[in-house]
This record gives structure tokens, C-alpha cells and sequence, in this order.
């Protein structure tokens, strides 16, 4: 059983966004999404300041047997892209809701976070 921690909100497509203090959000996959990738090799990030769209392709995770994309939980711009990742993209896997998060977003429209999956509702996705 995967971990769905009840403070973040959900995509359909498996990531998970935490608004900030600051009203950044910060983002990434899933404890689900991690384990069905298996052992994620390379992270393919945004850069700084690129523009984001909801749903949008934001960047790749590639995997030991596969590839995937992830996608943009509301519209904004790359606050900041997690360069931990380029030389320890292992840190997904490790600590997916925590040093292993993607991107930190600076949203256009602040009342798209609150649009997001419940973690109920998104464990009910995720076969929870």
C-alpha cells in the first residue's frame, strides 16, 4: 500500500502539490507513481522562469524499463527546478514527498491548488 499523506492535494496523473508560506507550490509524483515506475535513473527538469500550463508536459522521469512525463498541476511559472535530482534521480524513489520533490511553481491563479484531488479522492485513482 502506497503512502497518500493527507496534507498535500492530488492530480489525476499522480503528482502531489504542497502550497508554502509563501504560496509557492512545491510538487512531485506520487509514493504510488514512484513504486510503478521502479528505480527512476534520469530527471529530465524545467528551467527557472519557464511558463507552466495545467496539465502540460512539464518534464520527463526516466526509469530502469520506461519513461514517463509529468505534468503541470496549474498554470505558473519555475520557481525553482529540485537540482539535487540531475546527480541523485534515486532521491524520487527515496523520499518522493520530500527531498526527492520535482519543481517549486509560482502559480498564476492561486485558487487552482484548491481544485486539486483530495487525498481521498485521489486514493480512490490510485486504487487506495
Amino acid at each position: 500500500m502506497s503512502s497518500i499523506p493527507g496534507d498535500l492535494k492530488y492530480t489525476k496523473s499522480h503528482e502531489w502539490v504542497r502550497r508554502g508560506a509563501d504560496g509557492t507550490l512545491t510538487m512531485g509524483i506520487t509514493d504510488h507513481a514512484q513504486e510503478l515506475m521502479g528505480e527512476i535513473v534520469m530527471v529530465e527538469l524545467p528551467p527557472q522562469g519557464g511558463d507552466l500550463r495545467a496539465g502540460d508536459s512539464t518534464g520527463v522521469l526516466e526509469a530502469v524499463k520506461t519513461a514517463e512525463d509529468f505534468f503541470a498541476p496549474v498554470d505558473g511559472k519555475v520557481a525553482e527546478a529540485n537540482a539535487a535530482l540531475e546527480s541523485d534521480p534515486g532521491l524520487v524513489n527515496r523520499d518522493c514527498y520530500g527531498d526527492g520533490w520535482l519543481i517549486r511553481i509560482r502559480p498564476a491563479d492561486a485558487s487552482q491548488f484548491d481544485a486539486l484531488l483530495t487525498p481521498a479522492q485521489y486514493g480512490e485513482i490510485a486504487g487506495e
